[in-house]
């Protein structure tokens, strides 16, 4: 048994070996079309250790087939050039000859479709190719052959493709990967981002994303790759089809909940892969770490470093500090330097600026230095010298260099990035990459919160919600009533303002009555969202003629303006939020993204909230630490802890109603927009005034990027030696424990799982163990606590679901000291339980022959045995559920 899982791979079927370790490629193509003349040059020319054919045209350097049936070998991938018409009965051949990966370069509108018909999964339509320069396989529409290094990009422009392979030429960048994902009606980025979490050659990722398809296998990879390694996104074209940016802030939430970080411009797309291909990220312990943005900035001069100090503060990040112990030492290692922050050197002492950048790259309140080179007579050399000499000698923060100029300057940045220094042209974009470097650190952290279902601190009324939803339904109704709305709020422990609705104006004069004064009167409409647009909220009505009056007006004014409209009354509720310091208006709101589904934005509130836009956005399920992040992104967080005439705000108030809305998301995925306008909130006091909420047509339900934690599985178990232990799903942060738990097995448990011997699993592989998509995956483990040390994970069972089937395959596994308890066939029978409450219908596994323990094991669940028609030295589990 093994720790954690290697699944096993269908011998037939697309594999995604075959697409990335290529060793047999074949061009398919029709020799008038530009692309095809391109790809074979490239595959020829790149130094390929495999085989290449063409099929269809002759291409120098690749061995000429009449057809695909009469290949000499099977191929491993395919690249089809051909008309449209001619695809689909290409992938058919290959199909039948076994290959089933596939790159289409050229246009392909039904390429979804004819994938599923013939089995063959593709990169494409318009995908610029694949290339993999450490094995000299070129199967792209690149203008030059990229040489190999760490980045990893994943494109869907072509264009795009080729001006970034440019940049890289010129920094002396390399590439372990480049897939072109096109328009993403095949093969998409989920796939690739899976294979790059466990591929060791891939270091800083970058991505050209427009759309993807699936939302939660998309942020599942992505948090599995960046959580051992930088991810960088551009996305071109987010403005054009929402000009209010919601969408793309959208998508900038759905980046940060999966760790990766988003750029806005190509300029910083190249900014933040130069800095995270050649800075490594500081290992800073305590609270104030969290940020990773205390940046120290050391220069030759005081201009440079004032500019750098100003980009620094308008980017939000904080000048470091030291203490008087540490400015003792600078001052004694750097006589005559000014010993603050900006750290600057006296006239004539460039040279010193390694050693500088060194001293404070040491100090721990440092997350990264900024050393800043001007030119200077006679020192240019010595200084870029000692600056390379450094970066290898280097602990602590990074160090990130600033060498302005361009006649005198321009060969010696080259000769520094070629040294592996994070370089740059200005002290604006140097301190862009040293903010770019702690973004990413505060992404990933984002990225290993996983909330649970139930995160309230209370039992919401789920069943009061369902009623009215219940209602609504009944009536034929999409959109609820405000008081309706309030009353959903409410049923989560939410306060709300006292209110009653009501049929009339008379009706109205007793409402008020019974309230108390002042009151605040609202049309009741289903045809009026804006309320305000038609005089439809009066504020400050003193008394019941007050009422009256206002109530009459209202209805006249209606009947003058909007004539169609449907009126249901009139809702009167007590006035809040009166007296002094005033209280902050603040708006809430539920919605759903096309591509990432719902959301939450959080922001300032009242009737001109559209005008003022100070927006942030997240991805239900929030927990705390989410949602208190979330209200510190936005410009008026600030003003919650009191300013002027506006009282302060207990944060934890603010914080318990963003996660209350992220609790309505999770429980009622029927609704489909939320908004809460205004929420009011002075002091320990947050109540909603407005809430409105509007449903998805019947039978459609939302579905969320990011599952919530399923810490329903959480159970304790007792050993059949009384041995305690603790039942739950995996999670990110068992990454030590699972690598701890792997080195405790045995060699014949590790042979027999992973049908060879393994001293140790990557960092990469370990990852994927820990951060898995609970809807396609369900890993259980075992947890000894222990007061004397770390938990301890003593037994693990995975199944994954197989994409777009109702099968599973399983693995199972308990350390040596725990064999015997009955911990195996216990997380087995959980496991099997998630699968039937999954909608699987069978689960099935491969075990070694001479693995007898592992097949009377699976037997006594129920499991039946065959030997596997490819491999007699393998055995088939199989158990329809």
């Amino acid at each position: 048994m093994s720790l954690p899982l290697q699944l096993s791979r269908p011998a037939s079927g697309f594999r995604d070996t075959a697409l990335f370790r290529p060793r047999c490629v074949v061009l398919v193509a029709q020799a008038d079309i530009a692309e095809a003349r391109v790809l074979a040059a490239n595959l020829a020319s790149g130094g390929f250790k495999g085989v290449l054919y063409s099929v269809g045209m002759p291409a120098a350097g690749l061995t000429e087939a009449g057809s695909i049936a009469t290949l000499s070998e099977v191929p491993d991938l395919a690249v089809l050039c051909l008309p449209a018409e001619a695809l689909e009965p290409a992938m058919q051949a290959l199909a039948e000859r076994g290959c089933f990966a596939a790159v289409v370069p050229v246009a392909a509108p039904d390429l979804a479709s004819i994938c599923a018909r013939t089995g063959v999964q593709a990169l494409g339509a318009h995908s610029f190719g694949l290339c993999l320069p450490a094995f000299g396989l070129n199967a792209s529409l690149s203008h030059m052959h990229p040489k190999p290094g760490r980045l990893a990009l994943l494109c869907q422009s072509a264009a795009m493709a080729r001006a970034i392979i440019d940049w890289a030429a010129g920094e002396g960048l390399g590439f372990s990967h480049i897939i072109g994902i096109g328009t993403n009606q095949g093969l998409g980025f989920a796939l690739a981002l899976d294979w790059l979490a466990r591929d060791s050659a891939a270091g800083a990722v970058l991505l050209d994303i427009r759309r993807i398809k699936n939302r939660r296998m998309f942020i599942s990879a992505a948090r599995a790759t960046a959580r051992t390694r930088p991810v960088v996104a551009l996305r071109p074209g987010g403005r054009q089809g929402d000009a209010s940016g919601t969408t793309d802030a959208v998508m900038e939430a759905a980046l940060r909940r999966a760790g990766v970080l988003r750029v806005e411009s190509y300029e910083d797309l190249l900014a933040t892969a130069e800095t995270l291909a050649r800075a490594r990220p500081a290992r800073r312990t305590g609270a104030d770490a969290m940020a990773g943005d205390r940046i120290a900035i050391v220069a030759n001069g005081q201009g440079p470093a004032l500019l750098a100090a100003d980009a620094l503060i308008r980017g939000g990040g904080r000048l470091a500090g030291w203490s008087d112990a540490e400015a003792e030492t600078l001052a004694m290692a750097l006589p005559g330097a000014t010993i603050s922050n900006p750290l600057l050197l006296p006239p004539g002492e460039s040279h010193r600026l390694a050693e500088a950048a060194a001293l404070l790259a040491a100090i721990p309140q440092v997350d990264a230095v900024v050393a800043l080179h001007a030119p200077s007579s006679g020192e240019g050399e010595v200084a870029a010298a000692a600056l390379m000499a450094a970066a290898r000698a280097t602990r602590g923060a990074p160090v990130l260099l600033g060498w302005l100029g361009q006649g005198s300057a321009e060969a010696a940045r080259r000769q520094l990035g070629q040294a592996g220094i994070a370089v740059f042209a200005s002290p604006e974009v140097a301190v862009k990459g040293a903010l770019h470097l702690a973004l990413d650190h505060r992404n990933r952290a984002a990225a290993a919160e996983l909330p649970p279902r139930d995160v309230l601190r209370l039992t919401p009324d789920r069943l009061a919600v369902h009623r009215i939803l219940q209602t609504a339904r009944l009536e034929g109704r999409m959109s609820l009533s405000e008081q309706e709305g309030l009353a959903i709020v409410s049923a989560y422990g939410q306060a709300v303002v006292r209110g009653e609705t009501v049929p009339d104006v008379e009706a109205a004069t007793q409402a008020a009555e019974r309230l108390g004064f002042p009151v605040v009167l609202k049309l009741s409409s289903p045809d009026l969202p804006r309320k305000t647009e038609v005089g439809g909220v009066v504020l400050g009505l003193e008394d019941g003629e007050a009422v009256r009056h206002a109530a009459s007006a209202m209805l006249a004014r209606v009947k003058r303006e909007r004539p169609s409209a449907r009126i249901d009354g009139f809702l009167v509720q007590r006035q809040a939020g009166l007296g002094w310091p005033k209280a902050h208006e603040l708006r809430l709101r539920l919605g759903d993204d096309p591509m990432f589904g719902p959301w939450i934005g959080y922001g300032r509130g009242g009737t001109t909230s559209d005008f003022e836009p100070d927006v942030a956005f997240d991805l239900p399920p929030l927990n705390r630490t989410l949602a208190l992040a979330q209200i510190r992104r936005t410009r008026g967080a600030r003003l919650l802890e009191g300013f002027r005439d506006l009282a302060p705000v207990e944060f934890d108030r603010v914080v318990d109603a963003l996660v209350r809305l992220s609790q309505i998301a999770v429980d009622f995925p029927e609704i489909e927009d939320l908004i809460i306008n205004p929420l009011l909130a002075r002091g320990a006091e947050v109540v909603a005034l407005d809430v409105s909420v509007r449903l998805r047509p019947p039978g459609v339900l939302g579905v969320l990027a990011i599952p919530p934690y399923p810490a329903e599985l959480m159970h304790g178990w007792k050993a059949r030696d009384g041995r305690e232990l603790l039942i739950r799903p995996i999670r990110p942060e068992d990454a030590e424990a699972h690598a701890e738990a792997f080195r405790q097995l045995t060699p014949e448990d590790v042979r027999w799982r992973f049908f060879n011997q393994l001293r140790a699993l990557p960092p990469e592989q370990i990852a994927r163990m820990t951060q898995i998509d609970y809807d396609r995956e369900m890993c259980l483990i075992a947890v000894q606590q222990r007061e004397d040390g770390p938990d301890r994970t003593v037994g693990v069972a995975r199944l994954i679901r197989e994409p777009g089937s109702q099968t599973g395959e399983f693995a199972v596994v308990t350390l040596p000291d725990w064999k015997g308890q009955g911990l195996g066939s216990h997380l087995m029978r959980r496991l099997l339980e998630w699968a039937r409450a999954q909608g699987l219908r069978s689960v099935t596994g491969q075990v070694l022959a001479d693995n007898r323990p592992m097949l009377g094991f699976v037997q006594s669940l129920g499991f039946t045995l065959r030997r596997s028609p490819e491999d007699e030295d393998i055995m088939e589990a199989s158990l329809a559920l």
